[in-house]
């Protein structure tokens, strides 16, 4: 673990530069341990590293690390109530997945082959940001992985599955964006309604399968 200032409000701990479970349950940990703490006042998880931002009028950065440094001591427990699962229901290729042929070409397989590959992989989702609500979900099958566009596309359809790098995603908005397009759900990530607002949160496990075969209530 290290850490280190960031501004003259906040400190940066990063768990090593490799993403991976074990550096995501580690910010997990942390930053469940620090919510609610009085004078921090944002916490911005990423893949390996946590920001943290605090009222400096409360808190020095030398109370704050020595605050990180307690609630990261002792093993890695697991999580009393198990991670959810939600179930993506996605339309593959034609105008909903712009790019699901570009996949296939890339990985060398079949449009088909893409879709299943990636509704048979298990999804982490790492944290929650860039967009409102946009999860950023470890798991992708090596063989998908795809760089992102040259240039970004000016607009994005609200609801399209993507793949970045060896990332998936999904644009909870419309939105410009440069990952590669292969499908779309029309469940909403984000309504302001709804309490919570957001459909996945930080550590949800998600699956995708092709709408119309999503499991149905008893």
């Amino acid at each position: 673990m290290i850490i280190r200032p960031a501004s003259d409000r906040s400190l940066l701990i990063s768990f090593g530069e490799e993403i991976s479970l074990e550096a995501h349950a580690q910010v997990t940990r942390l930053t469940r341990a620090l919510a609610g703490i009085r004078g921090i006042l944002n916490l911005h998880p990423a893949f390996t590293s946590v920001l943290v931002d605090f009222e400096p009028r409360l808190r020095t950065h030398a109370e704050i690390e020595a605050l990180v440094r307690e609630r990261s001591e002792g093993p890695l427990e697991p999580d009393a109530v198990p991670p959810r699962v939600v179930e993506i229901p996605v339309r593959y290729g034609g105008e909903c997945g712009p790019d699901l042929e570009d996949v296939a070409r890339h990985a060398g397989l079949s449009p088909g082959g893409v879709v299943e590959r990636f509704c048979a992989a298990d999804y982490v989702v790492y944290f929650v940001g860039f967009a409102t609500c946009f999860p950023y979900l470890g798991g992708l099958p090596a063989e998908l992985a795809m760089p992102r566009l040259p240039a970004p596309r000016a607009h994005v359809a609200e609801g399209s599955v993507a793949i970045g790098g060896s990332q998936a995603g999904i644009y909870p908005l419309a939105s410009p964006g440069g990952w590669r397009i292969i499908g779309r759900t029309e469940l909403r990530l984000f309504d302001p309604r709804a309490e919570p607002p957001a459909l996945l949160r930080m550590d949800d496990r998600v699956r995708f399968v092709p709408a119309g075969q999503e499991a149905r209530p008893n």
